[in-house]
């Protein structure tokens, strides 16, 4: 059922519009190297091969999981020849990102006297699974994935065709089925070809007829598209920082399920929903870092299904309550500051004086202890070494706890620094 003209192609309407680029260059017979960035059974490979039939072009494919340098060299000097004689060649590449760097490198030279036509098909975003040589002369075309109307649509084709689809068996199915098996196909046109395929076979013992028994069948173990480690799995990861980080409970626990539903690891999930407590939370709810080890230690000791329920409703909590960057933003501060002035010596007073040599040397000397000054805090002292001077990284926003922790340390800020001006003027360090 591979489509052999344009308007045959399911979906992919925004790049291979009427007067589209892409398309003009097709029709044309003048296409560049390029680069499909897109879902499976989006029509990677279908518009590979459309583009060797509209240049009048040999097509010669590759997988970059079964192929290795020799085997690309091999196909790159068959290529020369044909060129020589005067003929081009398509050459596709499937899952370009798994050839190394070396191997990319192998095809520029043939890019650029022409010699082929290089389609690299990929999963994974070019920008970072390519090298830039390669990236550099080819065009990146996104794919997107098949929309359930237009699988609907490539379904009741291969129902109707006779000669390559399924139209000599006689199958019928519902609309409600067809769309049953779209839905299921998660934008992969391939899936859903195959899904029907099967279910065909089922039906042939009873009357030709895909019903909903049979799609129970068919259907039972579908799992919706996810990568572990690729785009798709770090798109989602986003998806549901964000939408944390936004209060959207609702969008997060969506989030979430997806992740779940499709084999992500559940402690992967734990560990970056800890992180989401602690960096966008922070001390806004304290209560919010507690949650998140308790939801992680509950699912360690109740596995999957039941552990799940513990990481959605830290997901819940988390994206309700407070919100508070103020600890990670003030700890960057700090990371910038040792960065930037270096080994600094601590403080005299702020030194362990163990020993009488340490002591002798003004280890300890004129320190404060806390507990006995008014308040149970020593202004006049400073916590930073001499040659920086204090300096403010935690500023609190108004929101949860951080409101009455901001109230406070405006207090004690004030306070401080007018102890420690009075006692560099000489002046008594103690306020009234």
């Amino acid at each position: 059922m591979r489509p052999l003209e344009l308007d045959d192609m399911v979906g992919q309407r925004r790049l291979l519009a009427e007067g589209s680029a892409l398309r003009r260059a097709i029709e044309s017979g003048h296409v560049h190297s390029m680069i499909l960035w897109g879902p499976p059974g989006c029509g990677k490979t279908t518009l590979a091969l459309l583009l060797a039939r509209y240049s009048d072009a040999e097509f010669r494919a590759i997988s970059a999981v079964l192929s290795g340098l020799p085997e690309v060299r091999k196909v790159l000097a068959e290529a020369e020849h044909r060129f020589a004689d005067g003929r081009r060649t398509v050459l596709f590449v499937d899952e370009v990102h798994r050839f190394n760097k070396v191997q990319q490198d192998a095809f520029l030279p043939h890019i650029e006297r022409g010699t082929i036509l290089f389609v690299g098909a990929t999963t994974e975003n070019p920008s970072f699974e390519l090298n830039s040589a390669l990236l550099s002369r080819c065009r990146v075309h996104v794919l997107e994935a098949v929309s359930p109307d237009d699988i609907e649509h490539a379904l009741r084709l291969a129902l109707s065709d006779a000669t390559r689809g399924l139209g000599d068996r006689e199958v019928r199915a519902s609309d409600a089925c067809l769309s049953q098996i779209a839905r299921a196909a998660d934008g992969d046109v391939r899936r859903a070809l195959t899904l029907l395929e099967i279910a065909a076979e089922l039906a042939a013992g009873e009357g030709g007829e895909i019903t909903e028994a049979t799609l129970l069948q068919v259907l039972a173990d579908r799992t919706r598209r996810f990568d572990k480690g690729g785009e798709q799995f770090y798109d989602q990861i986003s998806a549901l920082h964000k939408s944390v980080r936004s209060s959207n409970p609702d969008a997060a626990l969506y989030w979430l399920a997806r992740m779940l539903d499709g084999g992500c690891d559940p402690i992967y999930l734990a560990r970056r929903l800890t992180r989401m407590a602690v960096e966008d939370i922070g001390l806004a709810d304290p209560r919010a870092l507690q949650m998140a080890t308790d939801a992680w230690d509950a699912y360690d000791r109740l596995g999957s299904p039941e552990g799940e329920l513990a990481l959605a409703q830290l997901t819940l909590y988390l994206a309700s309550t407070a919100k508070s960057n103020a600890a990670y933003m003030a700890y960057k501060r700090a990371q910038r500051d040792v960065a930037e002035h270096g080994t600094q010596d601590v403080p005299l007073h702020l030194r362990n004086a163990p020993t009488r040599l340490m002591k002798s040397l003004g280890y300890g000397k004129d320190y404060q202890y806390d507990h006995d000054a008014e308040d149970g805090v020593a202004l006049g002292q400073t916590g930073f070494p001499d040659a920086m001077g204090e300096r403010e990284y935690y500023q609190p926003v108004p929101r949860g706890l951080e409101i009455k922790l901001k109230e406070k340390l405006d207090r004690l800020r004030g306070a401080r620094a007018r102890a420690q001006g009075r006692q560099a003027a000489g002046e008594p360090a103690d306020e009234a």
